[in-house]
């Protein structure tokens, strides 16, 4: 064989086997890359919503793997734990829970065989109910966890001596930013429920001002004023039940309207 025909056998045995080789590394798909193992704990969840003011069962509680990254330290952690679920069985909510919620117990409270109202009050607070009607309740919109404005209105005999006799009534508030605890037996809002159209509302007092209340419904009729959500400010609400305790009668503004103006 010609030297000329070796050399150029040769070259195109080279010129295969390296397309050949740069083939094969193509069509080689690239190694997978590491899969990062994401750490998780099992933390306590509500099973199925939970209302306010429900006892908790065996069948309400589970648990749930859940990112460790992303487990509160409020969580309840099965590692630390394990028997949280026969713990924490018989417990009453004080906020409702939605199905996969992690527990937290300061949303629970062991009733020890009290009703649900004693349980989810705060201490030393007191349920005391007032009676209300559409025209005196702004029209049945108020619903558990709104808060009011208690206004007395009564007739004003001191100022009638003044007046010369004229018959004259007067209206305060006695009692600003209180929170409803319930309108007759309904403690929160269900299926989608916007009205509710009450006889009576359960309030959240100060001992003092419960007193309050229950003096000022001999006195006259009583109001709730409906407070915008936006002024829900909830240190207020403390403030006055604190002044409440301390037997203050808070009284923000009055006015007297002379019975041949009304």
């Amino acid at each position: 064989m010609k030297p000329a025909r070796i050399i150029v056998l040769v070259i195109a045995v080279v010129a295969g086997g390296i397309a050949a080789l740069l083939a094969g590394r193509w069509d080689s798909a690239p190694p997978p890359a590491p899969v990062v193992q994401l750490e998780t704990t099992d933390v306590l969840v509500a099973a199925a919503d939970i209302g306010l003011g429900s006892a908790v069962g065996l069948q309400d509680l589970r648990w749930q793997t859940w990112p460790t990254a992303a487990a509160g330290a409020n969580f309840i952690r099965k590692n630390e734990r394990p028997d949280a679920i026969d713990e924490l069985a018989g417990s009453v909510t004080r906020s409702a829970f939605s199905a996969g919620e992690p527990i937290r117990e300061s949303k629970l409270i062991k009733a020890r065989g009290s009703g649900y109202m004693a349980a989810i009050l705060p201490s030393g607070t007191r349920a005391i109910s007032v009676e209300i009607s559409p025209e005196t309740g702004a029209g049945g919109f108020i619903l558990p966890n709104d808060h009011v404005d208690v206004i007395l209105s009564r007739r004003d005999r001191a100022v009638e001596k003044v007046n010369g006799g004229i018959e004259t009534y007067t209206s305060e508030i006695i009692l600003p930013n209180v929170p409803v605890l319930a309108i007759d037996q309904t403690v929160e809002e269900k299926n989608g429920q916007r009205v509710v159209v009450g006889k009576t509302a359960t309030l959240e007092l100060g001992p003092r001002q419960a007193e309050t209340l229950a003096l000022a419904r001999q006195q006259g009729t009583l109001s709730l004023a409906l407070r915008a959500l936006v002024d829900f400010d909830l240190k207020d609400a403390a403030a006055a039940a604190d002044e409440g305790r301390r037997g203050v009668n808070v009284v923000r503004f009055g006015v007297s309207i002379p019975a041949t103006m009304k």
